[in-house]
């Protein structure tokens, strides 16, 4: 393979780099930006993206796509950090890991700079209009949900009149006791903002110290006969412990902190925070970020940090984390400020109460992501966008609703599995899964090309075979033989021009070339290559169709290592039987019968329960106990 070389361009930039810190921005032919980065020492971190040996997929694929390089030196690695964030998220370049969603995050605002501060959802976050704000919060719903239960317990407004006290009539929310009426004068501004003040110590976490004041006031009511204010407190101490209760303990009772752990799967990774103050678990979060595919953990951790708590008004004392940062020091810097001076400190714990979160929150986290797949994969109007942009990128005569992708897995050689998976409507058809034990590919070593020919022709020669059959499959056997009579829209093979080469020939061998679309699509820059085209399609980075494409491939080459390992063992236990004199082909397969296929089993077997098997005489059985006791 030739040495990748920088265009004379790029190495004239390359060339005269400072060695001060500041941000990049790699830059494609058409002028968008696709990644932004940060260095201590731009001269080195960006030369390191184009030095020959650098074999990072995610770097290859940068570089691959860069024409130009554009720089701002920042004076100190503090206000790199910050510009890097504040680009991104202009920006979102593609090969940045983004918080998936476009939308902003809810907050809860608690307007505070007015007379009577009402108590809104709002997904606009500005820290110098003097107001208070809570969150971010990834749900609209979750955000009405808690403020519907505050409000039965911490009256409030909502409405945006002006408050004299002097109004002759009450809105609908006062009658309904969702507001205390200070627009009639039922409620002193002192008395309204005790209520406000009550409601943000909840949210802050202080439902304790609030449940404690609250039963104070109802006594001091009831030994003064002001019953009614008596079981107005009542009540609202009854909802602000349904609150404390959902507020368990978990932590240290002083302790504030945010907990993050992620789980990742593809180019996909959840977010998990457990957001704790005083000791009781307030809030638990979940984020999803995009364009995780290759990074690895330190990366994303620090992504997702520079990138929340860029917007996120209630940052803790600490942040528990699952892996270091290597910034630490600059990251605790940066959140010092954005808590207005107050200390931050990151923690990796390795023991204890803290590792039991990060291992909580990790597990919560690849829970939710799974869910999250599930819940794209059956994402229809996402499918029917994929499907129409594979079609229009391919030149396809209509949308590939059924795709069908072969892929190859060996080791040096030995035990060759091909795969093929089905998607229908962009959903894996997993009843049609199947898999060829490669049978022309022994001794020869590794041989891709061969391993996928033989594949294909014995698939199409399925077709061929089922749609020349004129008699009718028995009963219980037409729906296998309809998974090979059934021509798929779209055929992937993965890899790239070399493999597609050979699923042409396949093609053409059944006079099927013109009737079966077949591409191939190789992992590294994620290209598609098409016979007869030189040169390869690029779909959009954070296109529906490349994830569909992603998806499926990705698919293939799970099943394809899943079966291969399924043959390994098998292979392995029958080789060990192998050994044993006296074992041939009818033996061994009453033996594995009789023990599951479980060759420890067959071990720990006694000489009687050997013998025992039809086949088997005390002569062998002492064989099988000598051979296999020595391997």
């Amino acid at each position: 393979m030739t040495a990748y070389k920088p265009s004379a361009h790029l190495q004239d930039i390359l060339d005269n780099l400072p060695t001060r810190p500041g941000v990049y921005r790699m830059i494609d032919p058409n002028g968008a930006i696709i990644y932004v980065g940060k260095a201590k020492n731009l001269r080195s971190r960006v030369r390191s993206y184009f030095q020959p040996g650098n074999s990072d997929p995610k770097v290859l694929n940068i570089r691959h796509d860069t024409a130009d390089i554009q720089f701002l030196l920042t004076g100190d690695e503090l206000k790199a950090l910050i510009t890097e964030a504040e680009l991104i998220r202009v920006h979102k370049p593609r090969y940045n890991i983004l918080l998936k969603d476009d939308k902003r995050y809810p907050y809860i605002r608690i307007r505070t700079g007015d007379p009577f501060p009402t108590v809104e959802m709002t997904r606009r976050l500005n820290r110098k209009d003097g107001h208070r704000y809570f969150g971010p919060f990834t749900s609209a719903g979750g955000v009405r949900e808690t403020l519907d239960v505050l409000r039965r317990a911490f009256p409030y407004l909502t409405c945006d009149r002006e408050i004299t006290g002097q109004d002759q009539r009450a809105c609908l929310y006062y009658d309904i006791k969702l507001c205390g009426g200070p627009c009639i004068g039922a409620q002193t501004q002192e008395e309204y903002m005790d209520s406000i003040k009550g409601l943000m110590r909840v949210l802050s976490g202080h439902a304790e110290s609030v449940l404690h004041d609250l039963r104070a006031q109802m006594e001091a009511a009831s030994e003064a006969l002001d019953f009614e204010r008596a079981a107005t407190l009542r009540d609202r101490l009854r909802v602000v412990e349904q609150i404390s209760t959902r507020q368990r303990l978990v932590s240290d009772v002083n302790a504030e902190q945010d907990v993050i752990a992620f789980a990742q799967e593809g180019s996909d990774a959840c977010v998990q925070m457990f957001l704790i103050r005083n000791g009781r678990l307030v809030g638990s979060e979940y984020f999803v970020l995009e364009g995780a595919e290759d990074e690895n953990a330190e990366d994303i951790v620090r992504t997702f940090l520079t990138q929340f708590y860029q917007e996120a008004t209630d940052i803790p004392r600490e942040v528990i984390l699952p892996y270091d940062v290597e910034e630490a020091r600059i990251i605790e810097q940066w959140l010092r400020d954005q808590r207005g001076g107050r200390k931050v400190k990151l923690t990796v714990p390795k023991r204890g109460n803290k590792r039991e979160l990060i291992s909580l929150a990790a597990a919560t986290a690849g829970e939710k992501l799974g869910i999250l797949r599930a819940q794209w994969a059956t994402d229809t109007v996402k499918q029917e966008t994929a499907m129409r942009e594979i079609q229009e990128a391919l030149k396809l005569p209509q949308p590939p609703n059924r795709i069908e992708c072969y892929d190859i897995s060996t080791t040096q050689g030995t035990a060759i599995v091909a795969s093929r998976v089905v998607f229908l409507q962009g959903v894996p058809r997993k009843s049609e899964y199947r898999h060829f034990n490669i049978q022309t590919v022994l001794h020869a070593g590794s041989d891709d090309y061969q391993s996928m020919r033989e594949a294909l022709t014995r698939r199409f020669q399925r077709y061929v075979d089922t749609v020349e059959n004129l008699n009718p499959p028995p009963p219980g056997k037409q729906d296998r033989e309809e998974t090979w009579r059934l021509l798929p829209d779209l055929l992937i093979v993965d890899g790239g021009k070399g493999q597609l080469g050979v699923a042409v020939e396949v093609l053409e061998g059944f006079d099927l070339l013109g009737r079966v679309p077949v591409c191939g699509l190789a992992k590294q820059f994620e290209e598609v290559f098409l016979p007869g085209r030189a040169e390869s399609i690029m779909l959009p980075r954070r296109s529906e169709g490349l994830y569909l494409l992603q998806r499926v491939r990705d698919e293939a080459h799970r099943f394809a290592i899943t079966s291969h390992r399924a043959r390994r063992r098998k292979s392995g236990l029958a080789s060990q039987l192998e050994q044993v004199p006296g074992i041939g082909p009818t033996r061994r397969k009453a033996l594995l019968k009789a023990f599951g296929k479980d060759i420890e089993a067959i071990r720990a077997a006694s000489l009687d329960e050997l013998a025992a098997v039809p086949g088997i005489t005390p002569d062998i059985a002492e064989n099988i106990k000598a051979v296999l006791g020595a391997l």
